[in-house]
């Protein structure tokens, strides 16, 4: 380093900072998913290496890891790792404002004058001067032309933190604004200081080479090596070097000065410049630490400060320190949206709403729960549509969608997942098209298409498609015990008998829509007749995660279960499409019923995962919540929401299971379990089976026996005493 001057106003290159992109994604995560609306202040740590190029300086940076772990993180993210020669750290603070009025609005001269006003001593420049009468008196001059760090290096000074860790003698603030919906970020950093007037003037500077003999300079350069070289040693950035009279040198932590006072010994400070000018130290507070460490705990009597020049001794100089941008007092703004992977900006996007709904609204919500849970739809037409697109937007990300149809001229228009080019060619097949679509909708969906037909009671089918039937009816089986929750979205009543029964006897979460002209209906089937003994059902449960374990396999309130769809019929499913007229045939409902169903029938599923009881809550309805003392944060949970569009009107209803179900009743499914596919053929092939099982046909038979007295009486005196209130 050439010579000055002495008394000379230093002159400093400004510490710059430098922000890595994995710092902006690590604060969006946190903020999202841990900070909320909370702006407290965050303690960070900056990283720093010493100037290694004549040309360049080094920065104070930011990275991922500079951020304090978010909660799902604590047991598995270890403390910022140590011991890399180019990562000295730094502690910061960061204010990061919810608004980007309120980071605007911030008083950053108060953020520096506050810590300014604390300052107890420091004022004035500090001459220093190291050794005794028999070295040759070490100079080290104050650096800061119009720097001083804030109170709490003179905290750590005065306490002795700073000899146990030396990155305490530099500090740095970062304020912020995060827009998550543009990807932008609005940010300012500081480096807090003083503005001495008089200025800080230069004592003594001279070369390496004027201090050291050769036989010091190469003891120094191989200590400094060792220290740097050691995985304990290399990321401390501030040392003492202590020379012996016979030349050799050693580098010491700065808590061992009381080892290094030895008579005839040289005492140096140490420590790394990010800057790469040779004549212009960087600024930061680490260069007036050394004057204040040595003097107010070290005890050196050769440390003794310049006579103060200021007026008013209770007057605090102004506090500066706010980094440039290109000359300017001004903040940096940087957008990560193009930059970002387009797949992962649309997730990030995808999971906005729903981590914004914890900050207040829905603090208990559990996205985990949603983001990992497999929905089966079986029926990919206009509810199949409107359902998976429900199941994105609150989060489901594993889809599958069965439907055997082609894409017809009439559908895109009510069936939101097609478009014109589907219908074209004969038609591509719902399924498939379906899935094509959800994946331009948000490419990280995991969604699958089965083309596939569902055999159904009423159908009978010939002896050489059996097989073929059988098979199908396999994979069916397959798909239910493979995901956690089934939607019966077909537009026949016979297409969801063989998915009811399937999904009762591996007690899976069952959800059906249906809809007539103006009017619906959306239920939840209740758990299954088998779902307190250990059976499949049992052991298909416990495939699903930990989430799911806490659904009991058994009626905690110790009621009736709740039924299925097929539960209030009295007669078995039969073949509904044929003889029928082209209206008969095709779904003709007004276009706004397959939303509104759509909506509830997710919101059920939802509600369900959420509820302390899911599979088996009891059916609730308006004001059954014991004055909402035991109301689930997302409301009530009902069995059945029946709707129509021609009064605008909903009706919440719970129908309990019934014995003679053809579908779910503990005799349909033992003999499902005895008999397996062969009882599914029969069933299929002889209409009357069904009934003949589950005894509706001798309660039809009674019933058409059954004649009733009609009491002609018109005396209504008589027979008061036998009224009764119902």
């Amino acid at each position: 380093m050439a010579q000055q001057e002495s008394g000379a106003v230093l002159q400093f290159a400004p510490f710059q900072s430098s922000v890595d992109e994995g710092f902006w994604h690590r604060l969006s995560s946190l903020k999202l998913n841990k900070l909320g609306i909370d702006d407290s202040p965050i303690s960070i740590t900056g990283f720093y290496a010493p100037c290694s190029h004549s040309q360049v300086s080094n920065h104070l940076t930011l990275l991922a890891e500079s951020l304090p772990p978010e909660p799902s993180e604590q047991s598995s993210t270890q403390s910022i790792s140590r011991g890399n020669r180019n990562r000295c750290s730094v502690p910061g603070i960061l204010y990061n404002t919810n608004t980007l009025e309120s980071f605007h609005a911030l008083d950053k001269q108060s953020l520096l004058k506050a810590e300014a006003e604390k300052l107890i001593v420091l004022k004035g420049a500090l001459k220093v001067r190291l050794g005794s009468r028999h070295n040759h008196g070490l100079v080290v001059a104050p650096h800061l032309q119009r720097h001083v760090p804030y109170c709490k290096i003179w905290n750590d000074i005065h306490s002795g933190k700073a000899e146990e860790d030396s990155s305490v003698l530099s500090r740095f603030l970062l304020i912020s604004f995060a827009d998550l919906k543009k990807w932008s970020f609005h940010y300012w950093f500081a480096f807090p200081a003083l503005a001495l007037d008089p200025p800080a003037t230069l004592v003594d500077l001279k070369p390496a080479s004027r201090w050291f003999s050769l036989e010091e300079a190469e003891s120094v350069s191989a200590a400094c090596n060792e220290w740097r070289n050691s995985s304990s040693t290399a990321d401390v950035p501030f040392f003492l070097v202590n020379i012996a009279p016979n030349s050799h040198a050693t580098i010491k932590h700065l808590k061992d000065w009381e080892a290094c006072q030895e008579d005839g010994h040289k005492l140096l400070f140490g420590f790394y410049d990010p800057c790469h000018l040779p004549k212009n130290p960087a600024v930061d507070s680490q260069i007036w630490g050394y004057p204040l460490l040595a003097k107010h705990r070290f005890w050196l009597p050769k440390v003794e400060p310049q006579k103060l020049e200021w007026r008013d001794e209770l007057h605090v100089p102004n506090a500066v320190g706010w980094e440039l941008n290109r000359g300017k007092k001004v903040y940096r703004c940087i957008s990560l949206a193009k930059s970002m992977d387009p797949t992962r900006l649309a997730v990030s996007a995808a999971d906005l709403n729903l981590k914004l709904m914890r900050w207040r609204a829905l603090p208990s919500l559990n996205l985990n729960i949603l983001s990992t849970r497999k929905c089966l739809l079986l029926g990919a037409g206009t509810l199949g549509c409107q359902v998976a697109r429900m199941l994105m937007a609150w989060g489901v990300r594993k889809i599958t969608l069965l439907d055997n149809g082609k894409v017809a001229m009439s559908n895109p228009l009510r069936q939101s997942l097609y478009t014109f080019d589907n219908c074209l060619n004969g038609g591509e097949f719902k399924a498939l098209a379906a899935v094509n679509s959800l994946k331009q909708i948000f490419p990280a969906v995991e969604a699958e298409g089965v083309v596939m037909a569902i055999p159904m009671p009423g159908h009978p089918v010939p002896s050489q498609e059996e097989e073929s039937v059988l098979d199908d009816c396999r994979r069916l089986c397959e798909l239910i015990e493979s995901h956690d929750a089934v939607f019966l979205l077909t537009d026949t009543r016979e297409s969801r008998w063989l998915p009811t029964l399937l999904c009762a006897n591996t007690n899976k979460l069952t959800i059906t829509a249906a809809l007539g002209f103006d009017s619906f209906l959306v239920m939840r089937h209740g758990a299954g007749p088998f779902s307190s003994t250990t059976d499949n059902g049992a052991e298909a449960m416990n495939a699903l995660s930990a989430d799911m374990s806490k659904f009991s396999l058994t009626d905690r309130g110790g009621g009736q279960r709740l039924g299925c769809y097929f539960c209030n019929d009295v007669v078995a499913p039969v073949d509904s499409t044929s003889n029928r007229t082209l209206d008969q045939q095709c779904t003709v409902t007004r276009p706004g019923l397959a939303p509104i169903a759509s909506a509830l029938a997710v919101e059920l599923l939802v509600g369900i995962l959420h509820h302390p009881h899911g599979i088996y809550a009891e059916g609730e309805i308006a004001n059954s919540s014991s004055n909402g003392i035991n109301e689930q944060p997302l409301g009530i949970l009902p069995h059945q929401i029946r709707g129509s569009l021609a009064q605008f009107s909903q009706m919440i209803l719970v129908g309990h299971s019934s014995n003679s179900c053809t579908a779910c009743c503990d005799t349909v499914v033992s003999e499902f379990r005895k008999r397996g596919m062969d009882f599914i053929l029969q069933a299929i092939n002889h209409p009357t089976y069904l009934e003949d099982l589950t005894g509706l046909t001798e309660l039809m038979k009674s019933a058409s026996s059954f004649n009733l007295d009609w009491d002609n009486e018109s005396d209504a005196d008589d027979n008061v005493d036998d009224c009764v209130e119902i």
